[in-house]
């Protein structure tokens, strides 16, 4: 099956695109669009994710669970949105961590395409969603697919961090083989976490964790 995806990850994941669950994410995927579904993001950006941050450049991984789901919002980065949209409360509380961490200012620009491009992977779990219609494409495959990312990541590249925030996000950390790579788990940054996500540090943290291996730290401020 041709998927049209960067190429390293192509590679690396060749094998999952023949699978059973794999044919059949993308025939459940076909039929909604001929049902007339609205789908998100848009078909050349669900694998934006691994375009943006090739696998043997991903430094740090954010896991989030599936896309926005309201028009203009999902773009294949987890937590992003692009340019023009207004920040969601998630990312907002993540900007909030961050200038208090770092003791930045953040510009509140919600695009997220520059962590990407220093080796953020912004993964979902679920890659695609129906319009106005939250989780709607869990249980379809898309796990089993970014599961074998997670794993793909954990066997073959080193002292990655793995950052998971809320109990979804932490229920993949049996994925990763944490001899190799680093796990920070805290809250999710939602409001509906009532505040757990601040004061985890973890944007100091990583690059404490990133420079300690000899390796450049991301730029957070946008």
């Amino acid at each position: 099956m041709e998927v049209r995806i960067e190429s390293s990850w192509k590679n690396a994941l060749a094998d999952e695109f023949g699978k059973p669950y794999f044919e059949s994410l993308v025939r459940f995927l076909h039929q909604e669009k001929a049902e007339g579904k609205k789908i998100f993001p848009p078909g050349s950006q669900i694998f934006r994710a691994f375009d943006l941050t090739p696998l043997d450049q991903v430094k740090v991984v954010i896991l989030g669970q599936d896309p926005y789901h309201g028009l203009g919002q999902a773009h294949g980065l987890s937590f992003s949105v692009p340019e023009g949209v207004p920040a969601p409360p998630s990312l907002k509380n993540i900007f909030k961590e961050i200038e208090s961490d770092l003791g930045v200012k953040m510009s509140g620009y919600p695009n997220l395409e520059n962590w990407a491009r220093q080796g953020v992977l912004l993964l979902n779990a679920v890659l695609t969603v129906r319009s106005g219609e939250a989780a709607s494409h869990s249980k379809i495959g898309w796990e089993e697919f970014t599961d074998a990312v997670i794993r793909c990541i954990s066997d073959n590249t080193q002292g990655v961090v793995f950052l998971l925030w809320g109990n979804f996000a932490r229920s993949k950390r049996d994925l990763i083989d944490r001899s190799r790579h680093h796990v920070l788990e805290a809250a999710h940054p939602s409001p509906l976490a009532r505040g757990a996500f601040f004061g985890c540090r973890h944007f100091s943290q990583t690059n404490d964790l990133l420079t300690s291996q000899g390796r450049s730290p991301i730029d957070w401020k946008l």
